[in-house]
């Protein structure tokens, strides 16, 4: 049984008793959200970070979830994940709450209170934008805009976006998203300082932030991202799913993909310092390890290591490529949405799971080729017979279409393309396995064809 919150400090004019009574519906509330990353392991202790009233009946709260059997180091610091939350507190349950609902404290100041998540009621939604509206600080909260952006207008109607998995997000009006992150980690948030610098280069295929929440308590970090909303969008995964069952041709969509892909990468390039020109054995060392550390969770992988491991011995050998850089980090077709007939870039965030420094640092562009081949392979499995052709014609395409604005060709770089593409299907195996067991095989398919063939 988890224990209830253990209550360290809280902010000025709040009541750490009020938060010490929620230890026990948090440590149940918290492990069945979508967002949580500590699913697999059970949550000991949660310990209050931050803690400021964001306006009347609504706590925001950092907190620290302590899992079993991660203990901190001898006089160290507690360790954990920290995660944000937007508590809204009134005398009485209503229907409008749903599932948004957290349950009643039982005991403390707030005895008999009703505590749900106010991220989920439109209320509370209302007045977070309007807190936002206003830069200036609260507590340990900064709000700060864009001064050369328009106003954000008054008024505009929230609406939960529900396809959300590590974060929550709130369009308001069709014309604006709020992107609340859940974990939190120390430091500029990519999913704010890449758009930024990119608006800063003049490109158009990624919405540049009008707005931000940031924190001063206990370290520096963004909390939240308010960005212009395409209302007419269409995101890439929907519309290869929708061609497929059509039996449409996706070359075309694939092809012009490719080239924004391109041009968002030489404007990082242009934005960011490069990396340094060095060997691929480092690279190759780390890949490796990931296949070990995977395959000791996923027995199936288990035989395909020696034919993995010889994608990533190839790269000692071969050419290093494109100098490293800022990438994208986690992209596939989810992360592109189509407005009309151009595409656009979201989510620079990476992969949730790697630290902060990792994601921010400079990697090889081929890393974000190999995730979008990846994820056309996905779409192509989704329907019954697979349709390996599709897929084919659809990679084809989108390395033609970068290679087109790039100016050189990821198809010419084959064993650094492999590499990549082989250890973005081990990542998917592990995550799949842990996460969506039913989509195991579709990674699956990937390293036996990886493995075996060679590509």
């Amino acid at each position: 049984m988890p224990k209830t919150a253990v209550i360290t400090r809280g902010s000025a004019g709040t009541d750490t008793r009020a938060v010490g009574a929620l230890g026990a519906l948090l440590s149940e509330w918290l492990p069945r959200q979508r967002w949580f990353a500590g699913k697999d392991r059970p949550v000991e202790e949660l310990r209050l970070l931050s803690m400021t009233e964001l306006y009347p009946g609504c706590l925001h709260v950092l907190l620290q979830a302590g899992h079993a059997g991660v203990p901190a180091p001898v006089g160290a610091a507690p360790t954990g994940d920290c995660y944000q939350l937007l508590l809204g507190v009134q005398e009485h349950h209503t229907p409008r709450l749903g599932r948004a609902l957290i349950g009643r404290v039982a005991e403390g100041p707030l005895a008999g209170r009703t505590v749900y998540d106010a991220l989920q009621d439109p209320r509370s939604a209302q007045l977070l934008l309007e807190r936002m509206r206003h830069p200036g600080t609260l507590g340990p909260l900064v709000f700060e805009s864009d001064p050369d952006a328009p106003p954000v207008p008054a008024g505009l109607a929230p609406r939960l976006m529900e396809a959300e998995q590590s974060n929550t997000s709130l369009v308001y009006g069709d014309a604006f998203i709020l992107k609340v992150f859940r974990r939190i980690q120390p430091g500029v948030n990519p999913d704010l300082e890449v758009p930024v610098a990119l608006a800063g280069q003049g490109c158009e295929r990624v919405p540049a932030p009008v707005a931000w929440i940031r924190t001063t308590q206990p370290q520096e970090a963004t909390l939240g991202v308010l960005q212009p909303f395409l209302p007419n969008a269409s995101d890439g995964w929907t519309l290869a799913l929708d061609a497929l069952a059509r039996g449409e041709d996706f070359t075309a969509e694939a092809y012009a993909l490719g080239r924004a892909t391109a041009e968002v990468h030489l404007a990082l390039a242009a934005a960011f310092p490069l990396g340094e020109h060095g060997g691929n054995g480092p690279l190759a060392i780390a890949m490796a390890d990931r296949l070990e550390a995977a395959a000791r969770h996923v027995p199936g992988l288990r035989p395909h290591v020696p034919g993995l491991r010889r994608a990533f011995g190839a790269l000692c050998a071969c050419d290093p490529g494109p100098p490293a850089q800022r990438i994208h980090g986690d992209l596939h077709l989810g992360q592109v949405l189509r407005a009309g007939r151009e595409w656009f870039v979201i989510d620079f965030e990476g992969e949730p799971s790697r630290p902060l420094a990792e994601r921010c640092s400079a990697h090889s562009p081929v890393r974000d080729i190999a995730g979008m081949l990846r994820s056309f392979d996905y779409a192509a499995r989704q329907r019954r017979p697979w349709r390996p052709e599709w897929a084919r014609r659809c990679r084809e395409a989108y390395c033609a279409g970068y290679a087109a604005r790039a100016g050189w060709d990821p198809r010419k770089k084959h064993a650094l393309l492999r590499a990549h593409e082989t250890d973005r299907a081990v990542y998917e195996v592990l995550y799949e396995a842990r996460h969506r067991p039913d989509w195991l095989a579709v990674p699956m398919a990937a390293i036996e064809r990886l493995a075996v063939r060679g590509g």
